[in-house]
């Protein structure tokens, strides 16, 4: 056998079965198909247990969104004025979806409320669009040359978004997973003023960390990465996320995805909202928690769904890759349980898309399971709800590993 024809046989002999695993994998249609819990693997009256217990931890904190920003990033943070919309939420809800299907919904699964920083998984996901068809070439590139001068509207001077030598270091990667420390305004709000600790004046004059060294969570810096993605797909970016991620996976048309009302731009002669990451100063994604399971489905599957690489396998396992200054932290908004101390009673490949309210989307790709919890009071709950329902899969049921196999992260 020639080389050429063998490196061609044993490429198949790769390929082909990861193929037929995905193509025996469930995804759901508009129409997503449900079952009992015993069909699942379940013990009924276990699994109703662990949903009494998540509806029981509902947060207490004021249902009115606006209120709550108020009496947490407002009564602590400068300059904390809301500047997106925000809505009252619901009732505490959540979805359990194994092997691809609808096990359990309760409270208001259908309810469209913010997501908070869940958002930024989705904003991650138009980068990885954008990467995945060589829009950016590596995310090792730093992210000025991507970048111009930017026009706000209606008026104002151009944005440079990466205006000094250090900032000019930063890459897609350290933007990622918020290990840039850049230094700006954006939006009217200092990076500095998002959670400065009891001294926002020392933290507005402190040295700069060199990029990549030093972890912190700020969404002025995330509203940043929005900005940035912007200037590379040169649309809106739901536009991007609906056509590239959302309608693949068959998501409803009721998601909506927000900025503020001083974050338009004018980009090749038109007027276009830069999208906000989280809900801190208003704004986000707001979505359903099936839609949310989705997406969550997705990133069980590796990228995957049906026939289609949504998101390419390189990217997911990237997200998926431990931060050196944060081992709990991938690509935003991708928390992983690496050390056990995200979610102490879960499996150390169980990963979550986490947001504040308490929104989470928690992926077991041990047991094949998707959680959606919305209002939940804390992780801590979210934690006893997954081993509760892990605990009540059956022993017949065993131990069934996602169809893609994330296991070299």
């Amino acid at each position: 056998m020639k080389l050429v024809q063998l490196r061609w046989f044993l490429a198949l002999i790769l390929i082909l079965p990861a193929l037929a695993l995905a193509q025996s994998a469930y995804y759901p249609d508009a129409r997503w198909e449900r079952r009992t819990p015993a069909q699942a693997g379940f013990d009924a009256a276990k699994l109703k247990s662990a949903i009494d217990f998540a509806v029981a931890a509902e947060s207490k904190r004021p249902r009115d969104m606006a209120e709550d920003q108020r009496t947490s990033f407002g009564k602590n943070e400068p300059m904390a004025d809301i500047v997106g919309p925000m809505k009252p939420r619901g009732d505490m809800s959540g979805v359990i979806v194994r092997g691809g299907y609808i096990v359990a919904e309760w409270g208001e699964p259908a309810r469209v409320d913010m997501a908070h920083s869940v958002t930024k998984s989705f904003l991650s996901s138009v980068v990885g669009a954008a990467f995945d068809r060589g829009m950016i070439a590596s995310l090792d590139d730093a992210v000025a040359p991507y970048v111009p001068p930017v026009q706000p509207y209606p008026k104002g001077d151009l944005i440079d978004l990466f205006p000094t030598p250090r900032d000019r270091t930063v890459t897609w990667d350290h933007m990622l997973r918020q290990t840039s420390d850049w230094e700006g305004t954006l939006w009217g709000k200092p990076d500095w003023v998002d959670r400065p600790g009891p001294d926002p004046e020392k933290n507005r004059t402190r040295e700069r960390s060199q990029p990549g060294t030093t972890w912190k969570y700020n969404d002025t810096r995330v509203n940043a990465l929005a900005l940035a993605a912007l200037n590379v797909w040169r649309r809106p970016l739901p536009q991007v996320l609906k056509e590239f991620v959302m309608d693949p996976i068959g998501a409803s048309s009721s998601w909506r995805w927000f900025g503020y009302e001083t974050s338009f731009v004018v980009l090749d002669g038109q007027v276009m909202q830069s999208v906000s990451g989280g809900g801190h100063y208003g704004g986000g994604m707001y979505i359903n928690a099936f839609d949310m399971a989705r997406f969550g489905l997705l990133t069980l599957r590796g990228g995957r769904w049906k026939e289609r690489q949504v998101l390419s396998r390189a990217w997911v396992e990237r997200a998926l890759t431990p931060t050196a200054a944060n081992r709990q932290y991938g690509f935003m908004n991708w928390f992983l349980n690496v050390d056990g101390t995200l979610l102490p009673s879960a499996g150390r490949k169980v990963f979550a898309h986490i947001g504040n309210g308490v929104n989470l989307i928690i992926v077991d790709p041990d047991n094949d399971l998707v959680v959606v919890l919305r209002w939940i009071d804390s992780n801590r709950s979210a934690d006893e709800v997954l081993k509760r329902v892990v605990e009540a899969l059956t022993p017949q049921a065993g131990r069934t590993q996602a169809k893609v196999d994330l296991s070299s992260r």
